[in-house]
């Protein structure tokens, strides 16, 4: 004998589908930004993300670095000799230098052919 209080199982699979978007929505508020986003290249406790190359200079890149204690900035890095600038900053300089430098090995690789020196 079958009872009137079953629900088919399509509509079941479909509520409890629904009930997992419902509670994953309400929870999004309490967890903070920094575990919902993915970094882009780390070293250490700095990671480096958003990364651009400038038009005019082909050996220039400009990235944001940040922190484990939330300092965040942007840097502009000279690949042909491996300086950042600005000097100094909230970002430490030793491991923002690292990301830096990785990126830039990363970047003039991937733009050079095969068996070709880098720039």
């Amino acid at each position: 004998m079958t009872s009137g209080l079953r629900l088919p199982s399509v509509r079941r699979s479909s509520v409890g589908f629904w009930a997992g978007w419902l509670l994953a929505l309400l929870l999004l508020p309490w967890f903070p930004r920094g575990v919902l986003a993915a970094p882009g290249l780390c070293v250490g406790p700095v990671c480096g993300d958003e990364i651009s190359r400038s038009a005019t200079h082909p050996w220039q890149l400009k990235l944001r670095v940040s922190d484990q204690d939330r300092h965040r900035e942007r840097i502009v890095v000279d690949c042909r000799n491996g300086g950042i600038s600005p000097q100094l900053g909230p970002v430490d300089r030793a491991y923002a230098a690292a990301v830096a430098r990785r990126y830039c090995r990363l970047t003039w690789q991937s733009n050079a052919s095969s068996g070709s020196p880098r720039p």
